[in-house]
């Protein structure tokens, strides 16, 4: 992401010898040149397809797989129509927070590098704290959450080879902890990657992967609605009886949010554009790779949730692909989940860069004589770029993945904290700022239709995310009752 970068000295700086002699050649009207954006910052690249891999890759988390069960707990009528609903929510406040980009037009404006600096270009005051304080939070929730899932996909992979060879005789018990680490130590290596900018790569890998462990669960789905020969389900969801009249309340809620934070992406929106070139305008791009990939989640994830819930019914695992609703093929369940794991590596990455480059960006304006926080070594790479090694970066980053890592081990049921995290921060990321930001941007009078509009909107995922919270709030509690630090095991 360029918030890392320093002004247009940096970036001159940051260009070796022979690059240097493009600089002050063909400057554009709106001030740019062949080396350098309108801002004084290298030329963004991005296009709608890396845009769109990073969506997707941010998007298609391992939630899609929890999405059978939160079907199971909505049923045939509500399920799906929640889905179509977040799915246009997600949609329509992600066009108003691109719009934000810019302040002051689409094309020639300030640009806003962060989802910060569009609440203080737009809204000011304490709601740039508190937007700060949720975004950032976020994200640190999710770098722990991928870790945890990550983990479980590899136990998975080992104990369905373990079941297979002992052809179900052998309960297969493993420690998580080994694997999560194993997780932290790739992480701390993918974390040198500088910036957004140069993450493409990896993006575009983790959403293949993401297509890859969907249409496995999906293909299972199907078969296993062909073994049997019947759909399982009904239009109101798991009935009463299997579970209590207020499981059901609690389960329905924790769905809700399932589905509300299986689309949520807006915290990394505003960094994903800032990767984008001009023109066309970035917000029209954005647009399009919003467009774009939220079309191709909303079929994948009625796809997989659907034929999930066909297969099982009421018993739904909570996780397709490592609950055990499958067994067999064995092979193809490794597939899926080593797909799960690639997919999450990317998917941590993408999360963290901007919690990576806000701490940068404010301790390197703390201490801009410091060499240990502000100086690159040059690392020859023979046949690519040479690589600029920063020790700060190298320490902070890697502290960071043995903490999110620590918190992991100590808190494997973090998936339902997060859960809760997420709760909190739907509501005022996805829905609240873009909506605020977007009347002040646009200068919609106040009690006009489309202000209206626009507050009823706010209001109803504000109750939603009220719901949520709760139901991941009672799912917390559950947890802690058979709670040991350190030792958990699958």
């Amino acid at each position: 992401m360029k918030t890392k970068m320093g002004e247009n000295i940096a970036a001159k700086n940051q260009l070796s010898h022979h690059q240097v002699f493009d600089v002050s050649v063909d400057v554009h009207p709106q001030g740019g040149s062949k080396c350098f954006d309108d801002d004084g910052r290298l030329k963004r690249t991005g296009t709608v397809w890396t845009a769109s891999a990073h969506i997707i890759t941010a998007v298609i988390g391992s939630g899609v797989l929890s999405l059978a069960w939160a079907i199971g707990q909505l049923g045939w009528v509500a399920g799906p129509a929640v889905m179509l609903l977040f799915s246009f929510v997600t949609y329509y406040t992600s066009t108003l927070l691109s719009a934000c980009y810019r302040s002051g037009g689409p094309h020639t404006g300030k640009r806003n590098y962060t989802y910060m600096d569009a609440v203080r270009s737009n809204l000011g005051g304490a709601k740039v704290k508190i937007c700060g304080l949720v975004q950032y939070l976020n994200l640190f929730g999710v770098a722990i959450g991928y870790t945890i899932a990550s983990s479980i996909s590899m136990m998975a992979i080992k104990r369905s080879n373990c079941f297979h060879s002992s052809q179900g005789k052998d309960r297969c018990q493993i420690n998580s902890n080994p694997y999560m680490i194993a997780f932290g130590v790739i992480e701390i290596l993918f974390s040198q990657i500088p910036d957004f900018d140069q993450l493409w790569w990896l993006s575009i890998v983790a959403a293949v992967m993401s297509f890859t462990y969907s249409t496995i669960g999906l293909g299972l789905g199907v078969a296993k609605v062909a073994e049997t020969g019947k759909f399982r389900g009904s239009l109101t969801g798991i009935s009463i009886g299997t579970v209590t009249q207020t499981q059901k309340i609690w389960r329905s809620f924790q769905a809700l949010g399932d589905i509300a934070f299986a689309y949520s992406y807006s915290m990394i929106l505003i960094e994903i554009q800032d990767t984008v070139k001009s023109p066309p305008s970035e917000s029209k791009t954005m647009k399009k790779a919003t467009l774009l990939s939220v079309a191709v989640t909303t079929l994948f994830y009625m796809l997989c949730g659907c034929m999930g819930y066909a297969a099982f019914g009421d018993l739904a695992p909570g996780n397709l692909l490592t609950g055990f609703g499958f067994y067999n093929p064995y092979w193809l369940l490794d597939i899926a989940n080593a797909a799960i794991v690639i997919h999450l590596v990317g998917a941590y990455q993408v999360y963290c860069q901007p919690l990576y480059a806000f701490i940068e960006k404010s301790v390197k304006e703390r201490f801009p004589g410091s060499d240990f926080i502000n100086k690159d070594i040059i690392i020859p790479i023979p046949g690519f770029r040479p690589y600029r090694l920063n020790l700060f970066r190298l320490v902070w980053r890697t502290i960071f993945v043995i903490i999110t890592t620590l918190i992991s081990m100590l808190l494997p049921f973090f998936n339902d904290v997060v859960g809760l995290l997420g709760a909190l921060g739907f509501w005022p990321l996805t829905v609240y700022f873009p909506v605020e930001m977007y009347i002040v941007q646009k200068k919609i009078p106040k009690w006009s239709t489309k202000w209206l509009c626009l507050q009823i909107l706010s209001v109803a995922c504000l109750v939603i995310t009220i719901a949520a919270a709760a139901g991941s709030i009672a799912g917390v509690v559950l947890d802690l009752k058979s709670y040991k630090p350190f030792a958990t095991s699958y």
